[in-house]
């Protein structure tokens, strides 16, 4: 430690214990000196101003240790004890090495380190169970989700008051989902405990109707993950069948009933795999925190190539979607925002970057090249092409840009949906609607490309509107680009959940697309999250 750095220290303990000693006696005058506790506590504490603010205003009385503590101490050492649970790093908060500090603390100095230390551990506990263990913007770039961080003397303030056992119970995300995935964690933990799913099915393709030891190793994998009754069949029967379809349904897949590679390949994932996904599935709940969804909002789970429109809990319109390409500056992005309206006949203003990136260098060597596109100066007026050199500009100093009026060919279809953010994502038809009978669906340059997006419209609109599907094609009818304002906007998020509870609780899983739960997992990992912690 640098002697500026131990100059602060020791000047804010005096500090700390001077405001200790004048409150005691009449103004500017200290009575007594601090108790070893006081002194001990002002020292442990000044090198975290909020802690040591929080002590300051409550005169240095203790909150674990003191003898009326009992009940709060024992509710911070249970929850920290279930830590595992909730797929934290242990480590971090260490109840038994607190309470075995308590057990031995014989002074009032052992006794307000080991207050201090119980005050940073759940700290810790809190901020970590609360809102999240990482920072994920730093293990990702396009996890551009606002944390939003309780302040830690709010935190303590509240533990300190009464019932600190609910204080700690409702730290974690109150979601229903929040507490599916755990239970899910839990059972998985279990499951490899006690030696996992058995083994592998070694086929390469099985289909209704075939029999043998592959078949036999097919029946005890779907039995082992509670897809099918216990069976002594060899045969790949109709029972068979309705759990390889439950199973495909519950991953994503095409759920016709046959085992071709993609559903073997799925089924052959271990449980420590899952277990993976939930864990990262836990700490994206963490970061959403407690803000609400909104009774009626719009989830986009972009590893599932859905769009959802959620009513209090329940999926009332569902669609296929088209997500960023596995490209990295392509990525749909993760956020959330608030859809505030709709363009019927949207122009399509081309991004800068697709400009640059792609239509530049044909222009360059054929100016009449991409021909569906104007080109539009910065006053937003349209350009004769005739009247650019565009082989005299780099991509850094091309000063124009490139719009599709409204028309069948769009790229954006017919209508686009609104959230204005500084990502320029949005949700909007395309006349590619063939990429929608892919099973793995990531074509775009980020945006959302429904597969129904008229009745996507008619959903949104029906809240304000007898008629939403008339009141939509008056609009479209005209051909023009019209903006139609949503009356109630409504909130949309843009999430990435590899593991996610089903309409029925049970746990659906997809495909890792691009990458993130590999990089975030590593993260938690880092950060002392363990896999082998199940708790007897």
């Amino acid at each position: 430690m640098t002697r500026c750095k131990q100059g602060r220290r020791f000047g804010g303990l005096l500090a700390s214990v001077a405001i200790f000693a004048v409150s005691l006696g009449s103004p500017g005058v200290a009575q007594e000196l601090p108790s070893p506790f006081v002194q001990v506590v002002a020292a442990e504490a000044s090198a975290d101003e909020a802690i040591a603010a929080f002590y300051r205003s409550r005169n240095y009385a203790p909150i674990w240790t003191g003898e009326a503590d009992a009940e709060r101490r024992a509710a911070l050492l249970s929850a920290l004890s279930r830590a595992s649970d909730h797929a934290l790093p242990v480590r971090r908060y260490d109840a038994a090495q607190l309470a075995a500090q308590l057990t031995v603390a014989q002074t009032e100095g052992d006794r307000a380190r080991v207050e201090v230390a119980m005050t940073r551990a759940y700290l810790a506990y809190a901020n970590d169970l609360g809102s999240g263990i990482l920072d994920p913007k730093s293990i990702d770039s396009g996890i551009v989700r606002e944390i939003t961080r309780t302040d830690p003397v709010v935190l303590l303030t509240a533990v300190a008051g009464a019932d600190p056992a609910r204080v700690l119970r409702d730290i974690a995300p109150k979601a229903p989902q929040y507490a599916q995935l755990m239970r899910a964690k839990i059972g998985l933990d279990a499951t490899i405990a006690a030696g996992g799913w058995g083994p592998t099915v070694p086929a390469k393709a099985l289909v209704p109707g075939d029999t043998g030891a592959d078949v036999v190793a097919l029946r005890n994998r779907l039995i082992a993950m509670g897809y099918m009754a216990r069976s002594a069949t060899s045969l790949y029967d109709r029972a068979m069948q309705s759990a390889v379809q439950r199973f495909q349904v519950d991953h994503g897949l095409i759920a016709d009933g046959s085992a071709y590679d993609g559903t073997i390949d799925a089924l052959n994932v271990a449980p420590e795999q899952r277990l993976k996904t939930v864990v990262v599935a836990m700490e994206r709940m963490r970061w959403m925190g407690d803000a609400p969804l909104g009774d009626r909002h719009i989830w986009v789970n972009q590893p599932d190539f859905t769009a959802k429109i959620i009513d209090h809990g329940k999926v009332t319109f569902e669609t296929r979607a088209v997500i960023g390409k596995d490209v990295a500056d392509q990525h749909t992005p993760e956020f959330s925002d608030v859809m505030e309206h709709m363009v019927i006949n949207p122009s399509w203003g081309v991004p800068r970057s697709i400009i640059v990136k792609e239509y530049l260098p044909l222009l360059q060597r054929n100016p009449n090249a991409v021909g569906h596109l104007q080109v539009i100066d910065g006053n937003g007026r349209v350009v004769p092409r005739g009247a650019v050199n565009f082989a005299a500009y780099s991509a850094r100093t091309f000063p124009f840009g490139l719009r599709q009026p409204p028309s069948d060919g769009n790229a954006l279809g017919k209508v686009k949906f609104m959230f204005p953010n500084q990502y320029n994502i949005y949700l909007h038809d395309t006349p590619a609607k063939n990429l929608f009978s892919h099973e793995v669906r990531a074509y775009s340059h980020g945006c959302i490309r429904l597969a129904d997006p008229f009745d996507f419209a008619y959903a949104l609109l029906a809240l304000q509107s007898d008629d939403p599907k008339a009141e939509f094609e008056s609009h479209l009818q005209t051909g023009r680009e019209s903006v139609v304002k949503l009356e109630q906007p409504l909130p949309v998020h843009l999430v990435y959940f590899t593991a996610y509870p089903g309409a029925k609780g049970q746990m659906t899983y997809r495909n890792d697309i691009y990458g993130r739960d590999a990089l975030l997992f590593q993260a938690l990992e880092a950060a002392g999250v363990a896999l082998n912690s199940v708790r007897g």
